[in-house]
This record gives C-alpha cells, structure tokens and sequence, in this order.
C-alpha cells in the first residue's frame, strides 16, 4: 500500500512521516494555506532518504513553469491538480521522471484517466483539497490500467474502511492527519500509516515491495 503525506509545510513533519514509514511526502505550490517555496523545499528534501517519493503538487500551472520548480526545489515527482490536458501532461512527463495527475471522482477526466500518458492517477474529491469525503465506489467505474490513489477526507478513522470499500493502489492524506492548518499531528500521522497498511489486501504490495525504486532515478 503506497502511502503518501501530503501538505509538508516543514522539515520536522517531513522526516516523522518519513520515520513513520511513508513512501512519498507533498509539497504544495498552487495557491493554498500549506503553499511553499522552492527553496524552502529543497532545504527539506536535500535532508530526506533517497528512497522517499518527492512530490510536487501545482494546478493549472504551465509546463515549463512545472518543470523548473520541480527541479529547483530537488523533486523527483510533478502532481498535476487541474485541469491539465493529456498534452501538459506529456510535457512534464517528458522532463520529470513521475507525474501524477489528479482527477475528480465521477468526472469526464476521472473516465479518461488512462489517457493522460501517467499510470499514477490520484482521485479526489470535486474541491481539491478541502477534505471532503466521496462515494468510494466511484473508484470501481474507472478505466483499467493506471495505479490509483486515493485522497479526499481521509484520515485515521476512515483510512481503514476506505481501502477496504475503493481497494486502490495508493491513498494521499494532507489535512486529515494535521493539528492545524500546515502543521502534521504525529500520532494522526503514525496512526493513518499503520491503519491504511493494515487494511490492504494481501495481494497489494507492501512498504518495502513499491514497483519503483525511486532511488534509481536521481
């Protein structure tokens, strides 16, 4: 089960979901109460393992600009939260190793998913970011082939029972395992890790078990 923290404000927050066992950590640089700069990121992620997924998360940014934050602030990942077509998405991927675009649940994109060119597609709710909880079961309507992951309203209490009801490949949490806006409750952390692993199934690959070695890509 991918488990990745998302709305890293810190250097602090990052290395405990880390330690907790997190496979990637989000640094917001659309518009947002957890927006970051690139620098600040970089400071972070210069200090994070090399197996750690970094990732950051714009919207309806243009390509180049995409591109050159990623890799001024020492990313390995680009998280496309907008409406970018399948042809912006292709542009970042042809110059940053992961791309994953996000979709809304239900919508004309979310049926599309495997046309963006990513199979790490992250599903969420209609207002991004606002911790608002969907019908899970949307999950099962989408095309075949990409790894979703799952976002939206999640966290410690609820993280269980939606792996088990939507089975993704992944699930992405920001505000649900926060104390305050940009600032990561540790036991919120430690729990949501812990429940989203022990909820999936079997067969679904475990924290040591990713498909990708992020490693081999620096």
């Amino acid at each position: 089960m991918f488990v990745k923290i998302c709305g890293i404000t810190n250097e602090d927050d990052a290395l405990f979901a880390v330690a907790m066992g997190a496979d990637a950590v989000g640094f917001v640089f659309a518009p947002s109460t957890r927006q970051v700069a690139a620098q600040q990121v970089y400071d972070i992620t210069r200090r994070l393992p090399p197996e750690i997924l970094t990732v950051g998360v714009f919207r309806d940014e243009h390509p180049d600009r995409v591109i050159d934050t990623v890799h001024r602030a020492g990313l390995k990942a680009a998280q496309l939260h907008g409406f970018e077509t399948p042809g912006m998405v292709a542009d970042v991927a042809a110059q940053v190793r992961w791309v994953i675009k996000a979709v809304v649940a239900g919508s004309r994109d979310a049926a599309r998913a495997d046309e963006f060119g990513t199979d790490m597609i992250l599903v969420d709710a209609p207002s991004p970011g606002s911790g608002q909880v969907f019908d899970w079961s949307l999950l099962a309507d989408l095309p075949e082939g990409p790894r979703y992951i799952l976002a939206g309203g999640l966290d410690p209490d609820n993280v269980g029972l939606a792996v088990a009801t939507a089975n993704p490949w992944g699930v992405d949490v920001s505000s649900g395992v926060e104390r305050g806006p940009g600032r990561k409750d540790p036991l919120k952390v430690k729990a949501f890790v812990e429940r989203a692993r022990a909820a999936a199934p079997e067969r679904h690959i475990g924290p040591d078990e990713l498909p990708y070695d992020w490693a081999d890509e620096l």
